[in-house]
């Protein structure tokens, strides 16, 4: 099978929304820089979840806009200038909600998936 079939293949789609809540999740766990938010995505994820500089970055913008992530340019550990987002209260209060949504979606996918047993 050709390598980029199967890489496109293995891929997870995301489900609309989704990845706002993985960045702020992220973000959950301290302020970083783009290139550290897919990192760690991708890591905690098992290296399932890849996210593209395409769909991060206007969902960083996105959700600065909102005001749930505030950014400020920094040095980093390699002494290079980058900018480091940061979760806001508002961007806290939005990952609880976004948490409880997701718990709902899981909850609905799981009940279509189980097999039906009669009774």
């Amino acid at each position: 099978m050709n390598p980029n079939r199967e890489r496109y293949q293995n891929r997870i789609e995301l489900l609309q929304g989704t990845l706002d809540m993985l960045i702020l999740q992220t973000l959950q766990w301290g302020p970083q820089h783009g290139y550290g938010i897919s990192q760690s995505i991708q890591g905690r994820s098992g290296e399932v979840l890849q996210v593209e500089t395409g769909s991060l970055y206007p969902a960083l913008h996105r959700l600065e806009k909102q005001g749930w992530v505030t950014s400020q340019w920094k040095q980093t550990e390699s002494n290079q200038r980058a900018k480091f987002y940061r979760l806001t209260l508002a961007g806290k209060r939005q990952l609880l909600s976004e948490q409880a949504r997701w718990s709902r979606i899981v909850s609905a996918i799981a009940g279509i998936m189980k097999p039906v047993t009669s009774g």
